[in-house]
C-alpha cells in the first residue's frame, strides 16, 4: 500500500530513526505530521537537516508525548500513527529510571488512548530487541521470554504490554515492531557503531575507545529498519497486538564490527577497551540475533544492506561531519 495522501503522525520524528521514517513517508506523498520534542532551542532535531522540500511538505509540531491533552488533540484526523518517541539511552536509565517510565510508559499510554478516542485506523508502536535480554535461544523469535536487564528495557516491556492490552481490551489496531540494533547517518554516539566510526575518522582521536568488545548484536542499517516500519504500517496480513522482529538474522561481535569499520575507513588506530564504558555485569545483554521470519511472511519485508555496505554509507555521513568540524551528533538525546 502506498502512503500517498494518507494523514500520518510520527512521534519522535526529530530523532534518528524517526527523521528517516518521516522523510520516507513525505517522499511517498504522505501528509506527515512530525512531532518533535519541545526544548526551547527553536529546533526540530534531525528534521532540520533533511531535504528542505521534504521538510516543507511536513507539518512540524513541537510537543511532548507525556502531555495527554496535547496528544489527544494532535492525533485527531490521522489515518496512521507511528509512535517512535522514547528515551533510549541505556546508561542514563540507571540514573533516571523514573524519566523512562514517564516518557516510555506514560507517553505510550497517552498515544494509545488518543488513538482509541479518535478511532485511528492503525498505530505502529516501536519496541526494541533489548526487551529479550541475553538470548536464551538463538535466533530470537517473538516467543522468547522478556527479561528486563536495564530500567530502559523494563520501561519498553511495559509499553509493549500496554499496546497488547489496548489490542485485546479495545480491539485497537496497534502493531508492535521490534527492531534489532539500528545504525546509520544521524545516529548519536550513544550507539557503538557511530562512536567507533567517528573515532576512526576523527584526527583528534589517537585510538578507538570502546567498552566490552565481546557482546554480539544483529546490526541493521537504518533504511532497512524504516522499510520494516513502512511494511508493518501497510500490510493487511500482520496481526494487531503482537510483536514482529526486524533484523538480519546475523550476529556480529563488537570486535568484528570494529574490524569492519577499520577496513571501510582505512583507519589503523589501536582499539582500547575502557572499563567505565561497560555496562554493569548483570545488565549487559550478551547476544541479540533476530528471527524476523514472521515479518517476512506477513509483510514481505527483508533487509537489503549488509554490514559493510551500511558502514560505508554511515562513514560517508561522518566524513562530512568530521571535515566540517561537527564531530558530535547534535540531537544526541533523541532516537
Amino acid at each position: 500500500m502506498s502512503y500517498k495522501g494518507k494523514k500520518v503522525l510520527v512521534t519522535g520524528a526529530d530523532g534518528f530513526i524517526g527523521s528517516h521514517l518521516a522523510e520516507a513517508l513525505a517522499r511517498d506523498g504522505a501528509r506527515v505530521t512530525a512531532l518533535a520534542l519541545y526544548t526551547g532551542l527553536d529546533r526540530h532535531g534531525w528534521l532540520d537537516e533533511i531535504d528542505a522540500d521534504l521538510r516543507g511538505a511536513m507539518r512540524l509540531v513541537r510537543g511532548d508525548v507525556r502531555d495527554a491533552a496535547m496528544m489527544l488533540r494532535l492525533a485527531e484526523g490521522h489515518d496512521v500513527v507511528f509512535h517512535l518517541a522514547a528515551l533510549i539511552a541505556i546508561p542514563y536509565s540507571y540514573d533516571a529510571p523514573h524519566s523512562y517510565i514517564g516518557v516510555n510508559v506514560t507517553g505510550t499510554a497517552n498515544i494509545l488512548e488518543a488513538a482509541r478516542t479518535h478511532g485511528i485506523g492503525r498505530v505502529v508502536h516501536t519496541s526494541t530487541s533489548e526487551v529479550y535480554g541475553t538470548a536464551q535461544t538463538v535466533p530470537i523469535a517473538e516467543t522468547h521470554p522478556l527479561v528486563a536487564q536495564s530500567p530502559y528495557a523494563a520501561s519498553k516491556i511495559a509499553a509493549d504490554k500496554l499496546a497488547e492490552s489496548y489490542a485485546l481490551s479495545f480491539d485497537l489496531p496497534v502493531y508492535v515492531l521490534r527492531p534489532f540494533n539500528t545504525y546509520g547517518p544521524r545516529q548519536s554516539e550513544r550507539a557503538v557503531i557511530s562512536s567507533v566510526i567517528r573515532q576512526a575518522l576523527d584526527p583528534k582521536c589517537d585510538a578507538i575507545r570502546v567498552g566490552d568488545v565481546t557482546p554480539v548484536r544483529d546490526f541493521n542499517y537504518v533504511a532497512d529498519t524504516v522499510s520494516a516500519f513502512l511494511a508493518i504500517g501497510s500490510s493487511n496480513a500482520v496481526e494487531h497486538g503482537r510483536p514482529y522482529n526486524s533484523g538480519t538474522g546475523t550476529g556480529v561481535s563488537i570486535a568484528e564490527m570494529i574490524d569492519a569499520v577499520r577496513a571501510v575507513t582505512g583507519a589503523n588506530k589501536p582499539v582500547v577497551s575502557e572499563e567505565q564504558r561497560a555496562r554493569p555485569e548483570k545488565s549487559e545483554v550478551r547476544k541479540l540475533v533476530a528471527d524476523a521470519s514472521l515479518l517476512a511472511a506477513a509483510a514481505g519485508w527483508k533487509p537489503r544492506f549488509d554490514l559493510r555496505n551500511g558502514i560505508a554509507e554511515t562513514a560517508a555521513w561522518w566524513r562530512d561531519r568530521v571535515a566540517s568540524g561537527r564531530t558530535r551528533a547534535d540531537a544526541s538525546y533523541l532516537l
